[in-house]
């Protein structure tokens, strides 16, 4: 139950706070007094969005707290799913800034607000007269006959595997695209794949080929060179050889008197052995340098085709070329496993949708269970509120396909009148009818759902006298269960109240604020009796509020 409201800086409030009691709070006041503002304000601490245009004064920050005590750990998995630490005193707080950033804490925990929205959610429900239309939205109607059913944990189960099926059916789709895409594809792919594999490329092919081109298309020039260098080094009389022979036979007669002679000789002597390995090399490479006609033509042949398969695909290596090999072999491999993998998909989905069509079915029976106790609860409440003659049914049909529910597809019926026909209630039901059908629903919803806290914005809109009277029955048994909020201008429910708080405007220093109280024994009747006759009640005003109040 909600203990207590603190706002700070907030449309016509500077500062309020406000402790409530379990049972049925009543809040009442004139027109225009701020009702709908406390109400709003409490809807920021349950996510709704907010806009600092509201704030009181426009330099501070607008500060919403509400203290929650949950009676029982029913709410605990909600708050360790959402890592927060579950207490008995919860708080949730918010906090606008004045440049609109807004900050959200459930017990001193930062949260987002789509966290706040979901907490808010299950401690708190406004039910306000213009929700009486979400009577004829037909995912509501087949709420109360999922709450009555008690199937929670089967449509939970049923709704996760729904969304995997359309995920999966989404991905057979696709890949079917991908693989009608591929196997159009398929024989050029083939084609260029083949031309590949043809080449029988290498790694460095290429850089090697094009150096031996080199080698064997200077051929001669290469073989005249090594030829004359052979002769400066070896073959001739001033061969470098020859040169190097004689300055060693000329150090060797005087290397005795001068180590650093002999030390030069040795150098001269290593100078000779590499000059005839030298030459023995250069000889070597000469007789195997050859101009080599046909070879030419097979490497030119060569370079030619891998040129061409380059420009072809247009990159600059085989190493690239080798990289589109390989993603040719992976896409042709993936349209020979195509077929298999759309198979094994689909049994997938047919094993899926079998699985949901058995869970889908259970929760049709279990629905179908639920229908006469919800036409029964709410025909006898609905008794209770001067409408004898009115009749609820639900028509539940079974549709072929799954959906996102099921295999159901609802439409409530309703007549309030002995004798008329049943239509969809959107179309038959008056808007005083709408309020006490939406009472009676909301009453037995409560009865199925842990729901601590339930708030009634002036849903007694188009009912008077006795009719009042006994709506104003049936929120006092509700809130015998439940903590009860009702924003009334009907003395017939406000006199029922376990508690009653009026809302006041007050003027001072040219500015307006809105104020609460808890009114005691006697305020009370006479805020009942100013709601019975106006202001300045008489005396039989004030006799008849006391009579009211019991």
């Amino acid at each position: 139950m909600l203990q207590k409201l603190s706002i700070r800086n907030y449309a016509l409030i500077d500062t309020l706070e406000i402790d409530f009691n379990k049972g049925l709070n009543i809040i009442t006041g004139e027109t225009g007094a701020g009702k709908s503002i406390i109400l709003g304000a409490l809807s920021l601490i349950l996510g709704q969005r907010a806009e600092s245009k509201y704030f009181f004064n426009q330099d501070k920050k607008c500060v919403i707290e509400g203290s929650f005590l949950l009676a029982d750990e029913q709410l605990k998995p909600l708050f360790e799913s959402n890592d927060l630490d579950f207490q008995a005193e919860t708080l949730l707080r918010r906090e606008i800034a004045i440049d609109g950033k807004s900050r959200a804490f459930i017990n001193d925990t930062p949260v987002n607000l789509g966290t706040l929205k979901l907490i808010g959610e299950n401690l708190i429900a406004i039910h306000s007269q213009h929700a009486t239309q979400e009577i004829s939205n037909a995912d509501f109607q087949l709420l109360i006959l999922d709450a009555l059913a008690n199937h929670q944990p089967l449509l939970k189960k049923y709704k996760q595997e729904y969304k995997q099926l359309k995920l999966a059916e989404q991905q057979l789709a696709t890949l079917k695209q991908q693989t009608d895409e591929a196997k159009n594809k398929q024989d050029y792919e083939q084609f260029l794949f083949n031309e590949l594999e043809l080449a029988a490329l290498k790694e460095g092919e290429q850089e090697d080929l094009e150096q031996e081109l080199e080698k064997l298309t200077h051929a001669e020039s290469i073989k005249r060179s090594l030829l004359a260098s052979a002769n400066l080094i070896s073959d001739n009389e001033t061969a470098a050889i020859n040169l190097v022979k004689e300055a060693s036979s000329q150090l060797n007669s005087v290397e005795k008197f001068d180590t650093a002679i002999a030390g030069l000789n040795e150098r001269l002597k290593s100078v000779l052995i590499e000059l005839k390995d030298v030459s023995s090399e250069i000889s070597s490479v000469e007789e195997s340098t050859e101009h080599n006609a046909q070879r030419l033509e097979t490497i030119q042949e060569r370079l030619d085709l891998f040129y061409s398969l380059q420009q072809k695909h247009r990159v600059g290596s085989n190493t690239e070329l080798l990289v589109i090999q390989n993603q040719l072999s992976d896409n042709l491999n993936a349209i020979a496993n195509s077929d298999e993998h759309l198979e094994k998909l689909q049994k997938e989905i047919d094993a899926l949708n079998m699985q949901l069509f058995k869970q889908a079915k259970e929760l049709d029976s279990n629905r179908r269970k639920a229908i006469t106790i919800a036409e029964k609860e709410v025909g006898k409440a609905l008794k209770q509120m001067n409408m004898p003659n009115a009749a609820l049914s639900f028509n539940l049909v079974e549709q072929p396909q799954l959906n996102s529910n099921g295999i159901n597809e609802v439409q409530l019926l309703f007549t309030a009148n002995a004798g008329q026909q049943a239509a969809p209630v959107g179309k038959v039901a008056s808007g005083g009818e709408l309020s006490r059908l939406m009472l009676a629903v909301k009453a037995l919803l409560a009865k199925h759902t842990a729901l601590p806290t339930l708030i009634f914005d002036e849903i007694d809109t188009g009912i008077s006298g006795e009719t009042a009277l006994r709506v104003g029955e049936v929120i006092d048994a509700l809130a015998a269960d439940m903590q009860i909020m009702a924003i009334t201008h009907l003395p017939q429910i406000a006199a029922k109240g376990n508690s009653h708080y009026f809302v006041y405007k007050d003027e001072k220093a040219d500015k307006t604020t809105t104020g609460i109280k808890k009114l005691n024994a006697d305020e009370r009747v006479g805020a009942i009796a100013e709601m019975l006759s106006g202001k300045n009640p008489g005396a039989s005003a004030l006799q008849n509020a006391k009579e009211l109040l019991g």
